[in-house]
């Protein structure tokens, strides 16, 4: 479709929904232009057009020519996006996998309506409403759309279980199952706790001060807060993050744009946490809301930052609703940190070269070392207490670097991870070692304390993956072994006990984490590179 049409389409849009009266009458006169062209096509093109198509398409084109952020979202868009912000969603309660095409049950979520009718970890699903689910090639889509439906409804499943005879079966009744944005909180000693948030939704902060109720507050004397991979979510969830780290009155964000005059989010005086030392770990995939919370972290010097620099999103969207309930999120505003840094990065290179920026970091050598990264003058910047030099150009630069590991990432792991070998292969040994896992291994702790792969366990992964002709040389296979050993044993202890146990051992091979624990671990060293040393 011509770029023209497409724009002349939504400039409809724009005069219709968008803007306030004073703006829309410049453009009453295109949009009664736009209307008569969208009429003449539908009313006149040589091939039948769906108009739908025809506007969202442009809708969607004229968009990304603005920024990398202004996005069209149609109506079934809009509830999946909802979810994980808002925190539940309706349905059964379980975690599932698929394998060797059956629906295994991986354990239900802890007070949801699954657990509640009797439905157990290892259960196969084989019938959902009296339809055969079992060897029909189901996809996880095909799962969620059988099981997800409002509140109160009811589902008919049919399960297999093991050592029992026969199908049992299940009416379940469907209720609003939790989305839970932290993924992990334990103590890594005596004195240092760890949490880690994959989002800031609307239940973030009810989930971490369960965690801190948890923790024994009254020895804790560092906190390190995981932010890798965590792409955002609600800004006041990340300004009530901030709150509980800091003391009234600080700035901890504000944003502006060109019909959005300054607005400043201030700290208040609540919180448990403003005595104990702290650590984020954050990466280049840390983003939006994120950065917030890092960036005004690093600003006031209330802690420290480490890992790699992280995305550069700090562009705002307001959500804009259209008659059908579809809706475009359109920016409005730029963040920036206390200090004034613009969190957000360039993206005067268009739209595609804005999506491979992370791609380029790595060709750049900037994911490996910090000696490949350069700040102009100009984006010099300094701390608000210590006075440390910190740089704006998008994204939060680390007061600590640790360069990306890639040992043990070959071809050969990533294909066994991409092509679903490594899960299947974990799902279908604990699902026949599980109770033997237990029994030996009481408690989370037990497991990762002593738990140690079978020595066959490995040829036997090596088997699965030339079975789906996925080979590596000796070379190949000892490099990855390491990485592999430990992701079986976290894929085994998540399944079993929870993704705290899962972290908990992932954390054992990361460089970011053990960085972070010998930093919050040593007061001369923290106090060090607070000071800018």
């Amino acid at each position: 479709m011509n770029k023209n049409i497409r724009t002349f389409l939504f400039l409809i849009l724009i005069q219709l929904v968008f803007l306030p009266a004073v703006h829309a009458q410049i453009f009453n006169e295109q949009a009664f232009k736009l209307n008569k062209l969208l009429n003449l096509i539908t009313g006149y093109y040589v091939d039948t057009v769906n108009e739908n198509k025809l506007v969202e398409d442009a809708i969607r084109q004229l968009l990304k020519e603005l920024d990398p952020h202004s996005v069209y979202i149609t109506k079934d868009e809009v509830k999946e996006m909802n979810e994980p912000l808002i925190g539940d969603f309706d349905g059964v309660g379980i975690y599932f996998n698929i394998l060797n095409d059956t629906i295994i049950v991986i354990s239900p979520i802890s007070g949801g309506p699954s657990e509640k009718v009797g439905i157990m970890a290892g259960d196969r699903i084989v019938r959902i409403d009296s339809e055969n689910v079992a060897g029909i090639g189901i996809t996880t889509n095909g799962v969620r759309k059988r099981l997800l439906g409002p509140k109160g409804t009811k589902v008919e499943v049919e399960i297999v279980r093991h050592h029992h005879p026969g199908l049992l079966h299940f009416t379940i009744t469907r209720d609003k199952i939790p989305i839970y944005s932290l993924d992990a909180s334990y103590m890594v000693d005596d004195k240092t706790a760890y949490i880690k948030i994959n989002r800031f939704s609307a239940k973030t902060m009810d989930e971490f001060h369960q965690a801190l109720d948890t923790l024994p507050l009254d020895k804790m004397k560092g906190i390190i807060i995981d932010l890798r991979d965590n792409g955002g979510g609600i800004l006041t969830t990340a300004t009530d993050l901030v709150d509980e780290f800091m003391t009234e009155g600080k700035l901890i964000v504000y944003m502006q744009g060109a019909h959005l005059k300054r607005q400043d989010f201030l700290t208040t005086d609540k919180g448990r946490l403003k005595n104990v030392k702290l650590v984020v770990l954050v990466n280049e995939g840390s983003a939006s809301a994120s950065e917030i919370f890092t960036g005004a972290i690093q600003d006031w010097d209330r802690g420290l930052v480490v890992g790699r620099r992280t995305f550069g999103k700090g562009l705002v969207q307001k959500p804009f609703y259209l008659p059908d309930y579809s809706m475009v999120r359109l920016t409005i505003a730029r963040y920036y940190t206390p200090s004034g840094r613009l969190i957000q990065k360039s993206y005067k290179n268009g739209y595609d070269a804005y999506m491979n920026e992370l791609d380029k970091r790595y060709i750049h050598g900037e994911l490996l070392s910090a000696d490949s990264i350069h700040f102009s003058d100009s984006l010099r910047y300094y701390t608000l207490k210590d006075h440390r030099v910190v740089y704006g150009g998008g994204g939060i630069m680390p007061d600590i670097f640790v360069p990306a590991d890639t040992s043990g990432n070959t071809p050969y792991l990533r294909k066994l991870i991409g092509q679903g070998v490594l899960t299947s292969f974990v799902l279908g040994w604990q699902d026949n070692h599980r109770k033997e896992i237990i029994r030996k291994y009481p408690t989370a702790d037990d497991y990762i304390r002593k738990f140690r792969l079978p020595d066959d366990m490995m040829q036997s992964l090596r088997n699965a993956g030339e079975g789906k002709n996925i080979r590596a040389d000796e070379d190949e296979f000892r490099r990855t072994e390491p990485k592999l050993r430990l992701l079986i044993r976290a894929l085994i202890a998540r399944d079993i006990w929870n993704s705290t146990a899962y972290f908990r051992i992932i954390n054992e091979g990361s460089p970011d984490f053990h960085k972070a624990v010998e930093v919050i671990g040593n007061d001369p060293l923290y106090q060090k590179k607070l000071e800018g040393k």
